[in-house]
């Protein structure tokens, strides 16, 4: 497989940053796999004098491990040819197992290299996964800093008996020493968290209190923490996980000035853009309770206690749930959110849509080019989604649509095997047997933690005026969480830069 001229050109110049010599070290077999990526790392051998390649035999057939000269032991291994969305996670391996440093904080790799004991990751993924990356290359720069730690991505389609006889229907999923470690996109600060390691408790009480406490770290999060930073006050931000839902949003057409681009890379850039100011960033944390005293105390769930004069409350919004029996018990055993992520996985099977708007057609098209045959099922009497896509979905000879239908069950055993409904008109009931569904029924704001607090309406969202103040003084709130009318990233931003200038009005009057 000969790489195209963009990629050529990108991988040459990338290459000349190499620090030192590497060693590909592959291991073949007779199959279009194997074909694929000795055409790969002979071409990257072709493209720098300091890569050689050996073949020999790896514990994966085919897989390629990345190797300094003096190393024995691989600490970074890719089964499978990581292209697609996994192009630079290849390119970040190479340069860092060379002894480029990876832009990491200081204090995450003082973590890294303070591990103790054997950590051998696994992570499986989809080449079309946007979630995937993230984590491939957190756990390949802990395998590059610390010796004790190695790290191999296998790419599902290459691996397929391995992925059906582990039961994976979502990825990415990661196995740490052969056992199940966790599921989805997880930043390089949540991989340490679950291995124990991050600030504590009485480190984040005993923090000053702020003039400005953001909590959430999305597009509104972000906008309303620069927009505070810039006025020069002491400010800080809260994020369960920064960039939150745009992260699972694969492309974004709609953000002015930029033409597109994907949630990930926007999420990057926001935090990096937070990262310029003296913002005191507190991720992988979660609010618990928020209350008004002298000053604003905002509980997170590990028990600190921050105080701030003002608070900007910006959670967003998260999938809503069907809450029907076998949702919650298969989840990530069939029933996914992710399209893009997760289709390749189910290809050659059946699966259901659930949801007739937008993101639910949308799912379904893409689908249908992989699966075998896409079931729609949607609540109301006709689908919601734009009439293009609409017509884009009834010429697939694949699809079946399904309206005004009530989903009442996704059944199973270990996973899923089918779902029921009932049509709302007849009564009629109908099971349809398959192997995944994939639910896609609009958002619901992440504010239960608030219940009792502040004013909001009867589904959740904060009740904000036109300034973002909320019932409480000195308490604003912006973005997907709020009765915003619509839920955009551009507007999300203008929220929380509207959130923050009116905090910092009222700093000034109180």
């Amino acid at each position: 497989m000969a790489l195209d001229a963009d990629i050529k050109l990108q991988l040459t110049q990338y290459l000349q940053l190499l620090e030192s010599d590497i060693v590909l070290k592959v291991s073949l077999g007779s199959d279009k796999v194997s074909d694929e990526m000795l055409a790969l790392v002979d071409e990257l051998a072709s493209l720098s004098s300091k890569i050689t390649v050996k073949k020999l035999k790896l514990p994966r057939t085919p897989s390629f491990s990345i190797n300094r000269v003096d190393e024995v032991d691989a600490s970074v291994t890719f089964a499978g040819v990581p292209l697609g969305h996994e192009f630079t996670s290849l390119v970040l391996a190479l340069l860092q197992v060379s002894g480029r440093a990876p832009k990491v904080d200081q204090s995450i790799i003082n973590q890294i290299k303070n591990i103790v004991g054997e950590y051998h990751f696994e992570t499986y993924v989809s080449l079309t996964c946007h979630n995937c990356p993230d984590v491939v290359q957190a756990l390949n720069i802990m395998s590059v800093l610390n010796p004790n730690i190695t790290h191999t991505m296998i790419d599902g389609a290459a691996f397929k008996e391995e992925v059906e006889s582990k039961d994976i229907l979502a990825v990415p999923a990661v196995y740490l020493n052969g056992k199940s470690f966790g599921n989805g996109r997880m930043t390089i600060e949540e991989i340490l968290s679950k291995l124990g390691t991050g600030p504590n408790v009485e480190e984040l009480s005993g923090k000053d209190p702020y003039d400005v406490l953001v909590i959430g770290g999305g597009p509104a999060g972000s906008s309303a923490a620069i927009y505070s930073a810039r006025k020069g006050i002491r400010t800080g931000i809260v994020a369960e996980r920064f960039g939150g839902q745009i992260l699972d949003t694969l492309t974004i057409e709609n953000f002015i000035s930029v033409k597109s681009t994907e949630g990930p890379k926007l999420a990057q850039a926001l935090e990096e853009h937070v990262k310029e100011y003296n913002i005191d960033v507190m991720n992988l944390q979660l609010a618990k309770r928020l209350e008004k005293k002298e000053l604003i105390e905002v509980e997170l769930e590990n028990g600190a206690i921050l105080k701030s004069k003002a608070v900007i409350i910006s959670t967003g919004a998260r999938w809503r749930n069907i809450n029907v029996p076998g949702e919650q018990e298969f989840k990530n055993k069939g029933v996914a959110y992710c399209p893009h992520c997760d289709g390749p996985l189910f290809e050659g099977k059946d699966v259901a849509v659930i949801g007739g708007g937008n993101s639910g057609i949308e799912a379904a098209i893409d689908l249908a080019g992989i699966v075998n045959h896409v079931t729609v099922i949607e609540f109301g009497t006709e689908l919601r989604a734009d009439d293009v896509l609409q017509k884009r979905l009834y010429s697939l000879p694949n699809v079946t649509v399904y309206t005004n239908a009530q989903t009442t069950e996704i059944t199973g055993t270990d996973k899923v095997n089918g779902i029921t409904f009932v049509n709302r008109e007849t009564g009629e009931e109908q099971h349809v047997e398959l192997a995944g569904v994939f639910v896609q029924i609009g958002l619901v704001p992440n504010t239960d933690w608030l219940d009792g607090t502040l004013e909001r309406n009867k589904i959740g969202e904060i009740i904000v005026d036109k300034r973002g103040a909320t019932s409480i003084p000195g308490v604003f709130a912006a973005g997907d969480c709020t009765d915003s009318a619509f839920n955009q990233i551009i507007i999300s931003m203008g929220t929380g830069a509207t959130a923050a200038l009116s905090s910092f009005d009222y700093l000034i009057r109180n």
